[in-house]
């Protein structure tokens, strides 16, 4: 079997399981497996110059392990270790969400605010991604995060030492151990709710910690806490970013309202769904 009937295979054998986009999966499967047997450069140029040669069972053993793997539904993330977001590699595994496009819209909308020497923290952090991200992308900011798991916490922290951010981190219940008054505060809670979590894709309800997607009820249960306990946290002026379902924009707009937030804006995704609520206090 060639490289390329390897890769066909790949496709179709993920297909045939209805894996959302089999194709992509089955090349970024290949693509791992050859860097993890020896050759770190195989990418794309590499794979259209030894196509057509014959792929060592080796190779083709651990590639259909993976795809075997990937067929249960097991997140293509989960698979590699690892998943891209704001241009930083980053670990994930099944003790944290897997960053997704969306909560780049939020780190986005933070980073237009801040500035060297500002206090930012990150609630309930997962793997680091949005607060490690800032870090790198503003240098000078003081950078903290929280999270109640600990095994988030451990990816974090792993994140934070490959990228040199020298974030501080908090374990507990939002905010009952952390220290300080803040000029930012971004969060991606839990905003799901309970019975919803249910009817989501297989790798997300299967794999992902129901921890940190699980909202309660009506999904807002951690915005109603974000709203009344960030302010005893935030600096006067200070600006709360909040990552919100795409169907939470006015509930949670308003929750911000009566807490006596300011100037509480929705931002929307490139779908045009509600994605950021942000809120400055006083």
């Amino acid at each position: 079997m060639t490289y390329r009937q390897a890769l066909k295979h790949g496709e179709n054998a993920l297909a045939e399981k209805q894996v959302p986009d089999a194709g992509i999966d089955a090349w970024y499967l290949l693509e791992y497996t050859l860097k993890q047997t020896g050759l770190p450069n195989a990418g794309r140029t590499w794979y259209l110059l030894h196509a057509d040669e014959e792929i060592p069972e080796e190779i083709l053993a651990q590639y259909r392990e993976l795809l075997e793997k990937r067929g249960m539904r097991i997140p293509l993330q989960h698979l590699t270790g690892e998943q891209e977001f704001m241009g930083i590699p980053f670990l994930v595994n099944e003790h944290v969400l897997i960053p997704r496009q969306d909560t780049e819209i939020l780190t986005e909308e933070a980073l237009r605010i801040l500035h060297p020497g500002m206090r930012v923290l990150d609630m309930c952090t997962g793997s680091g991604c949005m607060i490690i991200s800032l870090a790198k992308l503003k240098p000078g900011i003081h950078a903290s995060a929280c999270d109640l798991s600990e095994k988030a916490l451990e990816v974090a922290r792993e994140n934070d030492r490959r990228q040199q951010t020298g974030v501080r981190f908090f374990q507990g219940d939002l905010f009952e151990t952390v220290e300080g008054a803040y000029d930012v505060i971004v969060s991606n809670p839990p905003y799901i709710p309970t019975a919803t979590i249910e009817t989501l894709m297989d790798e997300v309800r299967g794999h992902e910690p129901r921890m940190a997607l699980d909202g309660r009820e009506d999904g807002l249960y951690f915005y109603r806490r974000l709203a009344e306990e960030s302010k005893a946290h935030l600096k006067p002026g200070g600006y709360l970013f909040l990552e919100i379902g795409s169907d939470q924009g006015e509930e949670v707009k308003n929750l911000l309202t009566q807490a006596g937030f300011c100037n509480v804006s929705i931002k929307k995704d490139l779908a045009g769904l509600d994605r950021v609520a942000a809120g400055k206090l006083g």
